[in-house]
Protein backbone atom coordinates (compact mmCIF):
# COMPACT_ATOMS: atom_id res chain seq x y z
CA UNK A 1 0.00 0.00 0.00
CA UNK A 2 1.72 3.54 -1.31
CA UNK A 3 1.89 6.16 1.28
CA UNK A 4 0.69 9.81 0.93
CA UNK A 5 2.38 12.85 2.77
CA UNK A 6 0.94 15.82 2.59
CA UNK A 7 0.37 19.20 5.02
CA UNK A 8 -2.42 21.50 5.81
CA UNK A 9 -1.69 25.30 6.39
CA UNK A 10 -2.65 26.16 9.74
CA UNK A 11 -3.13 29.86 8.97
CA UNK A 12 -5.62 29.05 6.30
CA UNK A 13 -7.99 28.22 9.28
CA UNK A 14 -9.57 30.59 11.88
CA UNK A 15 -7.40 30.70 15.17
CA UNK A 16 -5.27 28.95 16.40
CA UNK A 17 -4.95 25.31 16.58
CA UNK A 18 -3.11 22.83 18.98
CA UNK A 19 -3.82 19.11 18.06
CA UNK A 20 -2.23 18.01 21.52
CA UNK A 21 -4.96 19.24 23.51
CA UNK A 22 -7.75 18.28 21.17
CA UNK A 23 -7.03 14.34 20.87
CA UNK A 24 -5.58 14.26 24.25
CA UNK A 25 -8.31 16.22 26.61
CA UNK A 26 -10.79 13.40 26.94
CA UNK A 27 -13.36 13.88 23.69
CA UNK A 28 -11.81 11.04 22.16
CA UNK A 29 -10.67 7.84 22.23
CA UNK A 30 -9.73 6.62 18.84
CA UNK A 31 -6.64 8.36 18.26
CA UNK A 32 -3.17 6.80 19.71
CA UNK A 33 0.24 8.38 20.14
CA UNK A 34 3.52 6.70 18.06
CA UNK A 35 5.72 6.77 20.81
CA UNK A 36 3.69 5.34 23.74
CA UNK A 37 2.79 8.30 25.41
CA UNK A 38 -1.00 8.85 24.77
CA UNK A 39 -2.62 10.34 28.18
CA UNK A 40 0.83 10.10 30.07
CA UNK A 41 0.11 11.26 33.57
CA UNK A 42 3.40 13.52 33.67
CA UNK A 43 0.99 15.70 31.39
CA UNK A 44 3.75 16.48 29.20
CA UNK A 45 2.58 19.35 26.53
CA UNK A 46 4.24 20.51 23.01
CA UNK A 47 6.33 18.33 21.04
CA UNK A 48 5.57 17.29 17.63
CA UNK A 49 4.27 14.19 18.20
CA UNK A 50 2.75 11.80 15.84
CA UNK A 51 -0.72 10.89 16.48
CA UNK A 52 -2.54 7.81 14.60
CA UNK A 53 -6.45 6.72 14.08
CA UNK A 54 -8.02 4.16 11.43
CA UNK A 55 -10.86 5.63 9.42
CA UNK A 56 -13.24 4.15 6.97
CA UNK A 57 -12.89 5.48 3.58
CA UNK A 58 -15.67 4.08 1.70
CA UNK A 59 -16.11 1.69 4.37
CA UNK A 60 -12.97 0.21 4.20
CA UNK A 61 -10.08 1.22 6.63
CA UNK A 62 -7.35 3.16 6.24
CA UNK A 63 -4.36 4.56 8.61
CA UNK A 64 -3.87 8.35 8.98
CA UNK A 65 -0.90 9.99 10.83
CA UNK A 66 -0.94 13.44 11.67
CA UNK A 67 1.73 15.81 13.45
CA UNK A 68 1.84 19.24 14.60
CA UNK A 69 5.37 21.32 13.13
CA UNK A 70 4.61 24.95 14.33
CA UNK A 71 2.01 26.30 12.00
CA UNK A 72 0.83 23.05 9.78
CA UNK A 73 -0.17 19.99 10.51
CA UNK A 74 1.97 17.30 8.56
CA UNK A 75 0.28 14.18 7.39
CA UNK A 76 0.83 10.39 5.95
CA UNK A 77 -1.72 7.62 4.73
CA UNK A 78 -2.85 5.69 2.13
CA UNK A 79 -5.37 8.51 1.09
CA UNK A 80 -6.04 12.09 0.70
CA UNK A 81 -6.04 12.66 4.93
CA UNK A 82 -6.58 16.80 4.16
CA UNK A 83 -10.31 16.74 4.36
CA UNK A 84 -10.90 13.37 6.96
CA UNK A 85 -8.66 15.88 9.07
CA UNK A 86 -10.27 19.24 8.42
CA UNK A 87 -13.64 16.99 9.01
CA UNK A 88 -12.53 15.17 12.29
CA UNK A 89 -10.63 18.10 13.94
CA UNK A 90 -12.89 20.47 13.24
CA UNK A 91 -10.41 22.66 11.52
CA UNK A 92 -13.16 25.24 10.54
CA UNK A 93 -14.83 26.09 13.55
CA UNK A 94 -14.26 29.89 13.98
CA UNK A 95 -12.58 30.10 17.56
CA UNK A 96 -11.87 33.64 18.16
CA UNK A 97 -15.49 33.89 17.52
CA UNK A 98 -16.20 30.65 20.07
CA UNK A 99 -14.54 32.39 22.50
CA UNK A 100 -16.09 35.90 22.37
CA UNK A 101 -19.39 34.17 22.96
CA UNK A 102 -18.13 32.31 26.18
CA UNK A 103 -18.90 34.35 29.79
CA UNK A 104 -15.78 36.68 30.95
CA UNK A 105 -14.82 35.01 34.20
CA UNK A 106 -11.84 33.32 35.48
CA UNK A 107 -12.36 29.91 35.86
CA UNK A 108 -13.56 30.12 31.64
CA UNK A 109 -10.75 32.38 30.70
CA UNK A 110 -7.85 30.34 32.70
CA UNK A 111 -9.08 27.59 30.28
CA UNK A 112 -8.81 28.94 27.04
CA UNK A 113 -5.59 30.47 28.37
CA UNK A 114 -4.09 27.22 29.33
CA UNK A 115 -5.09 25.49 25.91
CA UNK A 116 -6.03 27.87 23.59
CA UNK A 117 -6.05 26.09 19.93
CA UNK A 118 -8.00 22.93 21.59
CA UNK A 119 -10.96 22.49 18.70
CA UNK A 120 -13.04 19.98 19.32
CA UNK A 121 -13.42 16.47 17.69
CA UNK A 122 -15.95 15.04 14.98
CA UNK A 123 -15.88 11.00 15.73
CA UNK A 124 -17.85 8.57 14.49
CA UNK A 125 -21.09 8.51 15.92
CA UNK A 126 -20.99 4.23 17.15
CA UNK A 127 -17.24 4.38 18.14
CA UNK A 128 -17.55 8.02 20.32
CA UNK A 129 -21.41 5.71 21.46
CA UNK A 130 -18.70 2.59 22.54
CA UNK A 131 -15.88 4.22 24.35
CA UNK A 132 -18.58 6.58 26.36
CA UNK A 133 -20.47 3.80 27.81
CA UNK A 134 -16.80 2.51 28.56
CA UNK A 135 -15.98 5.93 30.59
CA UNK A 136 -18.08 5.38 33.70
CA UNK A 137 -15.76 5.67 36.93
CA UNK A 138 -12.82 5.30 34.65
CA UNK A 139 -9.79 7.90 33.98
CA UNK A 140 -9.12 8.67 30.76
CA UNK A 141 -6.14 6.82 30.45
CA UNK A 142 -7.93 3.55 31.16
CA UNK A 143 -11.11 4.51 28.65
CA UNK A 144 -8.23 5.14 25.80
CA UNK A 145 -6.75 0.88 26.78
CA UNK A 146 -10.37 -0.17 26.49
CA UNK A 147 -11.00 1.39 22.93
CA UNK A 148 -7.17 -0.18 22.08
CA UNK A 149 -8.29 -4.14 23.62
CA UNK A 150 -11.51 -3.47 21.59
CA UNK A 151 -9.67 -2.87 18.17
CA UNK A 152 -7.06 -5.64 18.72
CA UNK A 153 -9.76 -8.16 19.89
CA UNK A 154 -12.36 -7.30 17.54
CA UNK A 155 -11.41 -4.89 14.88
CA UNK A 156 -10.35 -5.58 11.06
CA UNK A 157 -6.42 -5.31 10.27
CA UNK A 158 -4.80 -2.64 8.00
CA UNK A 159 -1.23 -2.84 6.75
CA UNK A 160 0.64 0.68 6.36
CA UNK A 161 3.98 1.87 6.25
CA UNK A 162 5.66 -1.79 7.28
CA UNK A 163 3.02 -1.68 10.61
CA UNK A 164 -0.63 -3.83 11.40
CA UNK A 165 -3.12 -1.41 12.60
CA UNK A 166 -6.17 -2.13 13.69
CA UNK A 167 -9.81 -0.39 12.99
CA UNK A 168 -12.36 0.03 15.39
CA UNK A 169 -14.73 -2.59 15.15
CA UNK A 170 -17.68 -2.07 13.61
CA UNK A 171 -21.35 -2.50 15.00
CA UNK A 172 -21.21 -6.04 13.34
CA UNK A 173 -18.05 -7.24 14.46
CA UNK A 174 -18.60 -6.14 18.34
CA UNK A 175 -22.09 -7.48 18.30
CA UNK A 176 -20.39 -11.15 17.68
CA UNK A 177 -18.87 -10.79 21.04
CA UNK A 178 -19.79 -12.32 24.47
CA UNK A 179 -19.95 -10.74 27.62
CA UNK A 180 -17.35 -12.73 28.79
CA UNK A 181 -15.00 -11.68 26.22
CA UNK A 182 -15.78 -8.28 26.65
CA UNK A 183 -14.68 -9.02 30.72
CA UNK A 184 -11.54 -10.68 29.67
CA UNK A 185 -10.63 -7.29 28.26
CA UNK A 186 -11.23 -5.45 31.31
CA UNK A 187 -14.83 -3.78 31.14
CA UNK A 188 -16.47 -5.16 33.86
CA UNK A 189 -20.16 -4.22 34.38
CA UNK A 190 -19.80 -2.67 31.38
CA UNK A 191 -19.28 -5.54 29.08
CA UNK A 192 -23.20 -6.76 28.42
CA UNK A 193 -23.64 -2.62 27.61
CA UNK A 194 -21.37 -2.51 24.65
CA UNK A 195 -22.15 -6.07 23.84
CA UNK A 196 -26.38 -4.79 23.83
CA UNK A 197 -26.01 -1.57 22.37
CA UNK A 198 -23.64 -3.68 19.35
CA UNK A 199 -26.56 -5.62 18.97
CA UNK A 200 -29.11 -3.35 18.74
CA UNK A 201 -27.08 -1.00 16.28
CA UNK A 202 -26.11 -4.14 14.29
CA UNK A 203 -29.89 -5.58 13.70
CA UNK A 204 -31.21 -2.08 13.02
CA UNK A 205 -32.83 -1.46 16.20
CA UNK A 206 -31.80 1.57 16.79
CA UNK A 207 -28.51 3.78 15.08
CA UNK A 208 -27.28 6.92 17.24
CA UNK A 209 -26.85 8.86 13.86
CA UNK A 210 -30.86 8.80 13.86
CA UNK A 211 -30.36 11.68 16.84
CA UNK A 212 -29.10 13.81 13.79
CA UNK A 213 -31.49 17.08 13.23
CA UNK A 214 -33.55 16.57 16.21
CA UNK A 215 -33.40 19.37 18.78
CA UNK A 216 -31.02 19.43 21.53
CA UNK A 217 -32.88 17.38 23.89
CA UNK A 218 -34.65 15.04 21.95
CA UNK A 219 -31.12 14.19 20.18
CA UNK A 220 -30.14 13.77 24.09
CA UNK A 221 -33.25 11.28 24.65
CA UNK A 222 -32.99 9.28 21.39
CA UNK A 223 -29.22 8.57 22.46
CA UNK A 224 -30.69 7.15 25.89
CA UNK A 225 -32.16 4.45 24.15
CA UNK A 226 -28.97 2.38 23.80
CA UNK A 227 -27.86 0.29 26.85
CA UNK A 228 -25.74 1.63 29.52
CA UNK A 229 -26.51 5.37 27.84
CA UNK A 230 -27.77 7.71 30.34
CA UNK A 231 -27.80 11.42 29.96
CA UNK A 232 -24.39 12.29 30.47
CA UNK A 233 -22.89 9.76 28.25
CA UNK A 234 -25.74 10.99 25.58
CA UNK A 235 -24.66 14.32 26.00
CA UNK A 236 -20.66 13.26 24.88
CA UNK A 237 -22.02 11.66 21.83
CA UNK A 238 -24.12 14.29 21.11
CA UNK A 239 -21.10 16.68 21.75
CA UNK A 240 -17.84 15.11 20.13
CA UNK A 241 -19.87 13.46 17.39
CA UNK A 242 -22.90 14.77 16.10
CA UNK A 243 -21.90 18.37 16.22
CA UNK A 244 -25.02 19.66 19.43
CA UNK A 245 -22.24 22.27 20.49
CA UNK A 246 -24.59 23.53 22.78
CA UNK A 247 -24.54 19.97 24.65
CA UNK A 248 -22.69 19.95 28.51
CA UNK A 249 -22.10 17.18 29.67
CA UNK A 250 -22.76 16.98 33.40
CA UNK A 251 -19.97 14.68 35.00
CA UNK A 252 -17.94 14.53 38.14
CA UNK A 253 -15.72 17.97 36.77
CA UNK A 254 -18.43 20.04 35.48
CA UNK A 255 -20.70 19.52 39.21
CA UNK A 256 -17.46 20.23 40.87
CA UNK A 257 -17.34 23.45 38.67
CA UNK A 258 -20.92 24.26 39.40
CA UNK A 259 -20.61 23.56 42.84
CA UNK A 260 -17.58 26.31 43.36
CA UNK A 261 -18.20 28.65 40.42
CA UNK A 262 -21.89 28.44 39.35
CA UNK A 263 -23.76 27.05 42.45
CA UNK A 264 -27.09 29.17 40.79
CA UNK A 265 -27.24 26.84 38.25
CA UNK A 266 -27.80 23.83 40.42
CA UNK A 267 -31.57 23.29 40.17
CA UNK A 268 -30.85 19.50 41.80
CA UNK A 269 -31.80 17.66 38.18
CA UNK A 270 -29.74 16.91 35.28
CA UNK A 271 -32.03 18.04 32.93
CA UNK A 272 -33.31 21.82 34.55
CA UNK A 273 -28.97 22.06 35.78
CA UNK A 274 -28.02 21.25 31.81
CA UNK A 275 -29.98 24.12 30.72
CA UNK A 276 -28.83 26.36 33.10
CA UNK A 277 -25.53 25.89 32.70
CA UNK A 278 -25.54 26.29 29.00
CA UNK A 279 -26.88 29.50 29.30
CA UNK A 280 -24.17 30.40 31.83
CA UNK A 281 -21.37 28.75 29.47
CA UNK A 282 -22.58 30.57 26.03
CA UNK A 283 -25.64 28.87 24.75
CA UNK A 284 -25.13 27.94 21.19
CA UNK A 285 -20.91 27.37 22.15
CA UNK A 286 -21.34 25.49 25.82
CA UNK A 287 -20.19 22.73 24.32
CA UNK A 288 -16.84 24.42 23.74
CA UNK A 289 -16.54 25.86 27.24
CA UNK A 290 -17.33 22.66 28.54
CA UNK A 291 -14.60 20.93 27.10
CA UNK A 292 -11.86 23.76 27.89
CA UNK A 293 -13.06 23.76 31.41
CA UNK A 294 -12.95 20.29 31.75
CA UNK A 295 -9.32 19.74 30.54
CA UNK A 296 -8.16 22.67 32.07
CA UNK A 297 -9.48 21.53 35.65
CA UNK A 298 -8.92 17.87 35.05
Amino acid sequence: MSVERGAIALAEFPGPFDLQSTVESGQSYLWDRADGRMYDESGTYGGDAWYETVVRVESEPAVVRVRQVDDRLEWESSVDAAPILRERLRLDDDLPAIRRATPDDDVVESAFDAYWGMRLVDDPPFPSLVSFICSAQMRVARIHGMQRELERAFGSTVEFDGRTFHAFPTPEQLAEASEADLRDLGLGYRAPYVRDTARMVADGEANPEEAVGLDYEDARESLTRFVGVGDKVADCVALFALDYLEAVPLDTWIRTTIEEYYPDCDRGNYAETSRAIRAAFGGEYAGYTQTYVFHYLR
